[in-house]
C-alpha cells in the first residue's frame, strides 16, 4: 500500500460555516463544492477535509444523521506560541488555552461553529544531558 493523500470527511449540520472556519482561520482553500459539501486541502502536511451535509443522501442511510463529535482533529505545528496568538488577536473561538503537559506535549484547541474540535500540538524540546553529570 502507498498512502498519497490523507482526507478527514466529517459530517455537519452547517457546511458553509465549518467551512469559512477553516478558510479563514486555518489557511484551508475549497478544492471543490456544491450544494451540503465542500472539499478542503492547505497544499502542506495537512491533512485535506471533506465536509458533508448531515442528512445526505450520498452517505448510507445508518450515517446520515450522525454528526462529527468525540473528534478532535488534530495538526502538529512548529512556533505554537505565535500561532495561538494569531488566531487570538483574529478572534478564533479558543476552547482550550494554551498549555503545557508533564510528557512535553504544548496544546490548545479550537472549536469550530459544527462543534468540530481542532487542536494544535507541537512538542517540547528536551534539553539535552550535560556530559560529566
Amino acid at each position: 500500500m502507498n498512502v498519497t493523500a490523507s482526507t478527514v470527511s466529517l459530517t455537519v449540520a452547517d457546511v458553509a460555516a465549518s467551512r469559512e472556519f477553516f478558510h479563514t482561520h486555518l489557511g484551508y482553500q475549497v478544492a471543490m463544492a456544491a450544494d451540503g459539501f465542500a472539499s478542503l486541502t492547505r497544499g502542506d502536511a495537512a491533512a485535506d477535509i471533506v465536509l458533508l451535509q448531515r442528512g445526505s443522501e450520498v452517505l448510507p442511510p445508518e450515517q446520515r444523521d450522525q454528526q462529527a463529535t468525540g473528534l478532535i482533529f488534530a495538526l502538529t505545528v512548529t512556533g505554537i506560541e505565535a500561532e495561538e496568538r494569531r488566531l487570538r488577536e483574529a478572534g478564533a473561538p479558543i476552547t482550550m488555552p494554551l498549555r503545557e503537559e508533564p510528557w512535553g506535549e504544548r496544546l490548545f484547541q479550537l472549536t469550530d461553529p459544527n462543534g468540530v474540535v481542532v487542536q494544535f500540538v507541537e512538542w517540547a524540546t528536551q534539553e539535552e544531558p550535560t556530559q560529566g553529570d
